[in-house]
């Protein structure tokens, strides 16, 4: 996967939220291996992945619905925003 950008984790937490809450953890990691298949894929390639992108986790995020993005201190979005860190944390440790 490419470095993540603010972008990425917004956009990864504006697909969470317009999902069901039951099924945002498991679109996440979706999100996520698709990143991480589409940036070998570029790089294999040198083409983007027809479905997921560049590799960047905002590219696989848009190849879901998105919510608008709410203001911060939407309890739901930044609980989406916090799922999308702590994967990236657990990710990098």
């Amino acid at each position: 996967m490419r470095p993540v950008l603010y972008g990425d984790v917004t956009a990864a937490a504006r697909a969470m939220l317009a999902a069901e809450p039951g099924q945002r953890a498991r679109l996440l990691l979706r999100m996520l291996a698709e990143a991480e298949a589409a940036d070998a894929h570029r790089r294999a390639t040198g083409r983007v992945h027809p479905l997921w992108g560049t590799g960047s986790l905002m590219s696989a995020a848009l190849a879901y619905p998105v919510a608008p993005e709410p203001c911060l201190d939407d309890r739901d979005y930044a609980a989406c925003m916090a799922q999308v860190f702590d994967a990236l944390v657990a990710r990098a440790g």
